[in-house]
């Protein structure tokens, strides 16, 4: 599935598969010559987190800017996903199913974002997996309504890594996060949105989304580690 002259040609996904059964996604068309595929996951389910949220779309926006085909999926028990909700272990094999179905469908390496509780998972899906090159963690959380992350597993996660959050985020502190990935292997990026929040929104000090910015510093990266821009 390719772009058009109207834009990306954009399909519902009907055969991905999950352990918990069918889970709804969406596919953003690329260029025939891309060469890279994106899988961008989505915010905690319990906090009204899909595919459809503002953060995950604008993300997928710069991936399919520079011509990549774009998977977005929704986690077990949100929207027309089966199953229920796994409180992380089931969502991760959700995750790696879409990476399973990428591989089969597309052919193509992987580059793997996702936010907030999305990048807790999809970091560690990709994590070591040969097929994804890339790593991309938004609004990377610390503690958030009575759940604690732990990411230990960076420590051996040597893919290029960017970690990107709003330096005013509530549930990612920066006083914590900062020093948390420092000890993530290398290669790795950590860059702060200043004036932003968890959702990349504005602060009263700083009012005014703040979501171009987050996009901009995404592409850059995408840009000086993988060569990728947008097409003339």
């Amino acid at each position: 599935m390719t772009s058009s002259s109207q834009g990306p040609v954009i399909r519902s996904v009907d055969d991905l598969h999950g352990p918990a059964g069918r889970l709804e996604a969406v596919l953003n068309g690329g260029r025939e010559d891309a060469r890279y595929a994106a899988l961008v996951c989505h915010p905690h389910p319990l906090g009204g987190g899909t595919m459809h949220n503002k953060v995950v779309y604008h993300t997928m926006k710069v991936f399919s800017s520079l011509g990549l085909p774009v998977l977005r999926f929704n986690f077990r028990g949100v929207g027309l996903s089966e199953g229920t909700h796994n409180h992380g272990p089931g969502e991760l094999n959700d995750a790696r199913a879409a990476l399973d179905w990428m591989d089969a469908t597309l052919g193509l390496p992987v580059l793997l974002a996702g936010f907030s509780f999305g990048s807790f998972i999809g970091l560690q899906a990709g994590c070591g997996d040969p097929l994804v090159k890339g790593l991309v963690g938004l609004g990377i959380p610390y503690r958030a309504e009575g759940r604690n992350y732990s990411y230990e597993f960076l420590e051996r996660c040597t893919q290029p890594k960017l970690f990107l959050s709003g330096a005013e985020d509530q549930f990612g502190p920066r006083q914590f996060v900062e020093p948390m990935l420092k000890h993530a292997a290398d290669p790795k990026e950590i860059a702060w949105i200043q004036g932003a929040e968890h959702f990349f929104q504005g602060t009263p000090e700083s009012p005014g989304a703040k979501l171009n910015q987050m996009q901009e510093a995404l592409r850059s990266w995408l840009k000086r580690n993988f060569g990728l821009e947008e097409p003339a």
